[in-house]
């Protein structure tokens, strides 16, 4: 076969992935707790850029009704966007925790791994402060829910802020199979958060 007409079967193909996994919301409770913790640490900022020191009724009801599931953007999209419940503003070289309200349940075997989105990361080097979120199986199983919360960091050159509206797309999750030694006996059983599998 040609080159060309190669490049014309395999473009013409139907996607075949496995569907391994499914998004879901965290219960009220555990998501409101977890932005309360987050402005009582400081942690999340206005659009202005200032702290939010109390937790105002409005605003936790705005963040419950932004929450949106994470999307594949197109069909040959490999990651699925996650979306900001909150507008705020992120300073350079400053960080912020955004509780995200979403869990995700998935097959043994499999992976979400959460990255920044490529536009952002290359406009303003908007990063996770773990670099790469790693969420296994077993967290959907965790006490508060396998709550995904992302801690971000504006780690740009250019002094520029970056500003997110409740609703704007954040960072994507792939979902990726993983394999373990032949000599593997893990048994222990995950509960917490980050770091939770080794202290």
């Amino acid at each position: 076969m040609e080159r060309a007409e190669l490049l014309r079967e395999l473009t013409s193909r139907r996607p075949s992935q496995p569907r391994v996994a499914l998004f879901g919301l965290v219960s009220d409770e555990i998501f409101a707790a977890a932005v309360m913790k987050a402005l009582r640490a400081g942690e999340l900022r206005g659009t202005e850029g200032e702290r939010l020191g109390s937790l105002e009724d409005a605003y936790i009801r705005d963040a419950l009704d932004a929450r949106r599931l994470p999307v594949r953007a197109t069909a040959g999209s490999a990651g699925y966007d996650f979306f900001s419940p909150v507008s705020f503003r992120l300073l350079p070289g400053d960080s912020m925790t955004i509780p995200t309200g979403i869990r995700c349940a998935m097959d043994p075997g499999w992976v979400l791994v959460i990255a920044p989105k490529s536009g952002k990361g290359s406009r303003f080097r908007v990063m996770l402060r773990n670099t790469l979120a790693v969420i296994d199986s077993d967290y959907f199983y965790s006490d508060n829910e396998g709550h995904i919360v992302m801690q971000l960091i504006n780690d740009n050159y250019d002094d520029r802020p970056m500003d997110i509206r409740a609703g704007d797309s954040l960072m994507q999750g792939l979902l990726l199979p993983y394999g373990v030694t032949l000599d593997d006996r893990a048994e222990g059983v995950r509960n917490g958060g980050f770091g939770s599998t080794v202290r």
